[in-house]
C-alpha cells in the first residue's frame, strides 16, 4: 500500500499552488459579488432557473447554501433553488483545472450541467406554476451577511473577517483540505487498483455497467466535500464514465443540501425536493451513458 500512497503523494503535490490560487479568486468572487447574485436571484422570475443554472456552476458550494436559504424564505422558485442545486460541482471544477489536459472536461462538465440545470429548472417551474404556495409567497429582501454563514467544507464565514484571513488563510486552509481529501481518495483508489487489477476494475466500473449512474448519486448527495473529491478523481482515474460523473456531481449540492433541512420548515417537501435531485441527476446520467 506504500507504493498507492507513494503514487498518490506525487499525483496531488502538484495541485497545491494551483488550488491555492483558484480558491483565492474564489474567495475574492465570493465576497464583492455575493450581495449581487443574492438580489439578483431574489428578483428574479421568468430568468430565475437560468441565473441560478449560471451562479450554481461558480466552484465551491457557497451559491447552493445561498439559494436554499432564499428558499427558505420562499424568495425564489422551486426551479431556481433545483437549477442551482444541478449546476453545483463543489470541488469538481477546482481539481480539474489543476490538470492541464482536462480544461476541455472543465467546459464540457459546466456547460452540460447548466444546461441539464436550466432544463429542469424551467421544467418543474412550468408545472407548478398553478401551486398555490408559489402563488402566495412573499417576497423578502434579500439574504444579506450580519454575522456569519455556513461555508463549504465547514468554515464559518464572517463578514467581518480581517482581509488576510479572508484572502491568505482561509484559501490556504480550504487548499489544504481538498489536498488532503484528494490524496486519501487517490491512495484508496491506486490501492484498490492494485490489489483488483486496472483491466479487471475498469470491466466493473465503465459506462456498460447499468447501475453506475445509480451509485455516483448516491455518492453525490453526501453532504461534503469529499464526495465531489471521490467522483472526481474517479473519472480522473478512467473509474466512472462522464455522465456517470456528471449524475453524481449534479446529485452533490454540497452543503446546500443540509441548509435546506435547516431552513425549509415542510420537511415532507424537502424529502421530495432531494428525490427530484436525485431522480433528475440519474435520468440526465442515464442519458449521457448512452451516447
Amino acid at each position: 500500500m506504500m507504493e498507492a500512497f507513494w503514487e498518490a503523494w506525487n499525483e496531488t503535490l502538484a495541485m497545491i499552488p494551483w488550488l491555492v490560487g483558484i480558491y483565492v479568486l474564489l474567495e475574492i468572487v465570493e465576497r464583492k459579488y455575493e450581495h449581487l447574485i443574492t438580489g439578483r436571484l431574489s428578483k428574479a422570475s421568468r430568468g430565475g432557473p437560468l441565473l441560478g443554472a449560471l451562479f450554481g456552476c461558480i466552484p465551491q458550494c457557497g451559491f447552493s447554501v445561498i439559494a436554499a436559504a432564499l428558499y427558505g424564505q420562499r424568495t425564489i422558485s422551486l426551479g431556481t433553488l433545483l437549477a442551482v442545486f444541478l449546476s453545483t460541482s463543489d470541488e469538481a471544477v477546482p481539481i480539474l483545472m489543476t490538470q492541464s489536459a482536462q480544461w476541455g472536461i472543465v467546459v464540457r462538465l459546466l456547460l452540460t450541467k447548466v444546461l441539464i440545470a436550466t432544463i429542469a429548472g424551467y421544467a418543474i417551474d412550468f408545472f407548478l406554476r398553478s401551486s398555490s404556495r408559489e402563488k402566495k409567497a412573499a417576497l423578502h429582501d434579500p439574504v444579506v451577511c450580519e454575522s456569519s454563514h455556513s461555508h463549504c467544507c465547514g468554515r464559518d464565514h464572517s463578514c467581518k473577517e480581517t482581509w488576510w484571513k479572508s484572502f491568505i488563510l482561509f484559501p490556504l486552509k480550504h487548499a489544504f483540505q481538498v489536498f488532503l481529501f484528494i490524496l486519501v481518495a487517490s491512495w484508496i483508489l491506486n490501492g484498490i487498483v492494485l490489489v483488483a487489477g486496472q483491466e479487471r476494475l475498469t470491466n466493473i466500473l465503465l459506462a456498460h455497467n447499468p447501475f453506475q449512474p445509480i451509485i455516483s448519486v448516491l455518492v453525490g448527495l453526501i453532504p461534503t466535500c469529499a464526495a465531489s473529491v471521490t467522483i472526481t478523481e474517479l473519472f480522473l482515474k478512467g473509474g466512472i464514465s462522464f455522465g456517470s460523473a456528471v449524475a453524481g456531481l449534479c446529485a452533490g449540492a454540497g452543503l446546500g443540501t443540509l441548509v435546506l433541512i435547516r431552513e425549509n420548515k415542510d420537511h415532507r417537501e424537502t424529502l421530495k425536493i432531494i428525490g427530484l435531485l436525485a431522480g433528475i441527476s440519474l435520468l440526465a446520467g442515464f442519458i449521457l451513458n448512452l451516447f
